[in-house]
């Protein structure tokens, strides 16, 4: 068992990518894969309260850097998925706490005990950015089709770039399509040719994902939800499947051709 380690990240605004990390993660796990969760966003720590851990906390990431604790102290178990653990953030402390070289030795350690790690990145382009990018084989960036959303997508892009990263994949969050037909949100291909990297998931709007993170169960378990099924899909790419994308809208054109291109 070797772990991919994956990160998550976005621009200041953070347009839903903790609730997309505990999502791809419920469905990799669904899925029968090892999964472990870490939150970077050190002094924020929101992937517990998304994920319904909140009250199981009793160490985190910066007590496994720091030696208080081992690593499978630390590791939560999720309660409905016996393979999906939680590594949290700390809250008292700030994100100086850890540098890109303890992300490193801590992915190094999770390599050997599950399938995937996931990283849930602090929005923005700070000292937690590089922390959380440090480890990863691969970043995926997400995104609202916002114009003030993209050009912070575009920053990071760069960013990854420069720290010899690769070039990301993009999640387009919340695509509302009636929005999209009045010429009122920017479509996925208009994002596309801003942004120029690989898509890997097309998530539409949907008032569910809001009532299910508020109650700490991740919409991928909603085998009804349109969104659910995006980021399972988001997870089964990951996993190195072809999947068509969904077709939340039903005109042809862009929509159409999206549906063929089976996840690539």
């Amino acid at each position: 068992m070797t772990a991919k380690i994956i990160t998550i990240t976005s621009g200041k605004g953070g347009v839903g990518k903790t609730t997309a990390v505990a999502n791809i993660a419920v469905a990799l796990a669904a899925e029968g894969q090892k999964v472990v969760c870490i939150d970077a966003d050190i002094g924020l720590r929101n992937l517990d309260v998304v994920m319904g851990l909140e009250n199981r906390i009793v160490y985190d990431v910066v007590d496994i850097v720091e030696g208080r604790c081992r690593l499978r102290q630390a590791m939560i178990r999720d309660k409905k998925y016996t393979e999906l653990f939680l590594i949290p953030a700390a809250q008292t402390r700030d994100k100086n706490a850890l540098s890109p070289s303890d992300m490193i030795r801590l992915g190094d350690e999770l390599r050997s005990e599950c399938d995937w790690v996931i990283i849930d990145s602090p929005a923005g382009i700070e000292r937690g950015f590089r922390n959380a990018i440090a480890a990863a084989d691969q970043v995926l960036v997400i995104t609202n089709p916002e114009v003030s959303a993209v050009r912070d997508a575009d920053r990071v892009i760069g960013l990854l770039e420069a720290e010899e990263k690769g070039s990301p994949a993009l999640i387009l969050n919340r695509i509302n399509p009636t929005l999209v037909k009045r010429n009122d949100m920017l479509s996925p291909e208009d994002v596309l040719d801003l942004l120029a990297i690989e898509l890997i998931g097309v998530v539409p709007e949907d008032e569910k994902v809001v009532i299910a993170t508020n109650r700490g169960t991740p919409i991928a378990a909603d085998g009804k939800s349109q969104a659910g099924q995006a980021f399972r899909n988001i997870a089964l790419r990951l996993k190195g499947e072809q999947v068509p994308f969904l077709e939340i809208d039903d005109q042809s054109g862009f929509w159409g051709r999206l549906s063929k291109l089976g996840g690539r």
